[in-house]
């Protein structure tokens, strides 16, 4: 008991930490607000779909798990559940963009759309009943999937059966495709819409892909945190870390090969409606940060990951990951940003300000939330004895 209290007062502080730094964040955010009501609704966007990877990520592979098995998902679930369980203040997050819509997307304005074919075509799809009501639909949807799951893995923490592990298979097989369709769908409504003339099929994919990225990368910080703290110090092992490290190797290579074949495919179809996108991302100064994802998001982190060392090394692992959280927030710039400046260029002190105020709130509510974790579990049970079965395969 008194091992899982200053585990307790760890993540207690570290959650006070957050609140702080959420608190002086946001008091800089409100005055641009003021200043700039434009700029602070477009970096509220950005600063929100940082926040939303890791929770929706975090559902994904708990949804994953459920279905494969694998000692990965064991050794970070806590971390992963605790994180699925912010979705509730991640949709409050979202209050800012559904008020700021018109500020943020043209073809919610009646004139324009009147004077737009192609915004008229789309119109059916693309209007302001809809994307509130889709969006009400996706945040329903996935709060409804995180329940169930919680519910199914707490009853689990008290006895791991066969029938509880079963309904939990059976939830998460359609959930996993229901997820992936609302996270395709939102990210055309909050991201592609921005550019609403340019279109690509594997868009969504490149988002599902990027959440799950970045939820390899938080796991792997917050288990490398926790592995040198009781009680996660009795089970958690360097096989651990070696599987996670070569999952995150697994994404960051998917997450280059989905970018290159998007790129392919409109290079080669060079057609006027779906290059400027790309145009607008490789030019006039964007191309600085094309090539800063290409040689920092991609080549170093493949490169880095490829050794052993790297992955069996807690600390070193923690490090590549850390790297990779700000290389997700680089790329959501990327996606993001190019689509209101055009000319060249620009990024606005409240681009930083804003995912410093959401991301450190998240982790606050996300600390309080680990810290309710009950401190052993039937699942660690299972969790040491596959330690056990792996000692024994490899002798």
């Amino acid at each position: 008991m008194e091992t899982h209290s200053t585990l307790a007062a760890d993540l207690g502080r570290l959650s006070k930490r957050a609140l702080g730094v959420a608190v002086l964040a946001g008091l800089g955010l409100a005055v641009g607000a003021a200043l700039d009501y434009q700029q602070f609704l477009r970096s509220w966007l950005l600063a929100f779909l940082l926040v939303l990877s890791v929770p929706l990520g975090s559902l994904a592979l708990i949804m994953l798990h459920s279905l494969t098995g694998g000692a990965w998902g064991l050794a970070i679930r806590r971390v992963l559940e605790a994180a699925v369980r912010t979705l509730p203040l991640v949709a409050i997050l979202f209050v800012p963009i559904a008020l700021g819509i018109h500020g943020l997307y043209e073809w919610s304005h009646a004139e324009v759309v009147a004077t737009d074919p192609i915004l008229a075509h789309k119109a059916p799809f693309l209007n302001t009943t809809g994307f509130l009501l889709r969006a009400t639909g996706y945040f329903a949807l996935w709060g409804l999937l995180a329940w169930a799951m919680c519910r199914f893995g707490d009853r689990l923490d008290r006895a791991d059966d066969e029938a509880s592990a079963r309904r939990m298979r059976a939830v998460a097989a359609p959930g996993l495709a229901l997820y992936a369709v609302a996270l395709t769908l939102a990210s055309v409504d909050w991201a592609m819409s921005l550019e609403p003339h340019w279109f690509s099929t594997l868009y969504g994919l490149i988002f599902v892909v990027g959440q799950g990225l970045a939820t390899f990368a938080f796991a792997i910080v917050m288990t490398a945190w926790l592995a040198r703290r009781e009680p996660y110090s009795r089970w958690l092992r360097t096989d651990h870390f070696h599987d996670l490290g070569k999952l995150l190797f697994a994404f960051v290579f998917l997450w280059a090969y989905l970018g290159y074949s998007q790129y392919l495919i409109i290079w080669t179809g060079n057609l006027a409606e779906e290059t400027p996108w790309y145009l607008h991302r490789s030019s006039h100064g964007w191309q600085a940060i094309a090539i800063f994802l290409i040689a920092l998001h991609f080549v170093l982190p493949f490169a880095v990951l490829l050794t052993r060392k790297v992955k069996r090394t807690p600390r070193l692992l923690a490090g590549v990951a850390a790297w990779m959280l700000l290389m997700r927030l680089v790329d959501l710039v990327w996606l993001i940003v190019p689509a209101f400046h055009h000319d060249g260029l620009y990024l606005s002190w409240m681009d930083v300000v804003a995912p410093l105020a959401l991301g450190a709130l998240w982790l606050s509510q996300f600390a309080r939330l680990l810290a309710r974790r009950p401190e052993r579990s039937a699942r660690d049970a299972a969790l040491v004895e596959a330690q056990g079965q792996g000692a024994e395969a490899h002798a």
